[in-house]
């Protein structure tokens, strides 16, 4: 018995990545999910009720602790661009009770909490310039929303988790020091190669998805890549691509301009000619999935 138990101390052990990789089969085909629009595969775990319950509670605490702005023309203008695109998807809401609101602060940002709460910072407001250029920075986060990224991150977050911890049980027989580096090895490993990655992916989806709401909005989608032509000049010196959450400025120009036919197309079959909503798009493009699906 003494002998069998020294064997096995210097091994690695196979059985809790054996298990880890059952779960993981049984987790992702009972938590599958397509996104709407682009038709991908994600993998989201919690109800859109719980979702809207967590994306309530820290915009909740994000407002508490920020100087919200409450009234006048720049809260106007977020609220009703924020509802007008939110019309436009109204065939792909997942029923969230909307929120929009202007947080004073110099950063050039905005964000989507899940459950549909999103919120403008005033330090973007000089870089869009104009309506279309916040249509495109908001009909970005409400897709965010919309195809529930937030959920679907925390997902994988979890499976980061449940990874890890096998992976430790699994080196559990080999010396301190090997556990270390191999562990450490995979900490990076599912930083650079799954969450950075997956970020990225969620960006480009969100781009993809804000076009088409922003187009069906009847604002104008060329705006879009001039917007990323500007914050391209305020991003000079962020870290390279494969290194951050977001794609570059550079690749995000170069995808808007090929999606751009297809978005013209959308706003001609949403807008009539005083650039209003029509009741009922006209035939010409595939209402369901925008014209065009995207490689996600």
């Amino acid at each position: 018995m003494v002998m069998l138990g020294r064997g096995r101390r210097g091994g690695f052990r196979w059985w809790p990545i054996a298990l880890f990789g059952l779960f993981l089969v049984y987790y992702y085909f009972s938590n599958q999910q397509e996104v709407p629009l682009t038709g991908r595969k994600q993998l989201v775990d919690i109800s859109r009720e719980q979702e809207m319950a967590l994306g309530l509670q820290s915009y909740s605490q994000i407002l508490s602790q920020s100087r919200v702005v409450r009234q006048g023309e720049v809260v106007d203008t977020v609220r009703a661009v924020g509802m007008r695109i939110r019309r436009a998807a109204a065939d792909v809401d997942p029923g969230f009770q909307w929120e929009f609101n202007v947080i004073d602060s110099p950063q050039a940002n905005a964000f989507a909490l899940p459950g549909g709460k999103v919120a403008v910072f005033t330090g973007i407001l000089p870089v869009v310039e104009n309506t279309d250029g916040l249509a495109a920075v908001m009909g970005h986060e409400i897709a965010h929303a919309i195809a529930r990224h937030g959920a679907e991150r925390m997902a994988y977050q979890k499976l980061v988790q449940f990874g890890s911890m096998a992976a430790s049980m699994a080196l559990g027989g080999m010396d301190i020091g090997t556990q270390r580096a191999v562990m450490g090895a995979l900490g990076v490993g599912s930083q650079y190669g799954i969450l950075l990655p997956f970020s990225r992916k969620h960006e480009t989806e969100a781009d993809y998805m804000g076009l088409i709401f922003l187009s069906r909005a009847c604002f104008d989608p060329s705006e879009a890549p001039r917007l990323w032509e500007r914050m391209g000049r305020l991003s000079k010196g962020a870290p390279e691509a494969f290194m951050s959450t977001h794609p570059s400025s550079e690749t995000r120009i170069r995808q808007f301009r090929e999606w751009m036919p297809m978005a013209l197309k959308i706003r001609e079959s949403y807008c009539d000619s005083q650039g209003n909503m029509v009741v009922q798009p006209r035939p010409g493009v595939n209402v369901r999935n925008g014209g065009s699906r995207v490689a996600m």
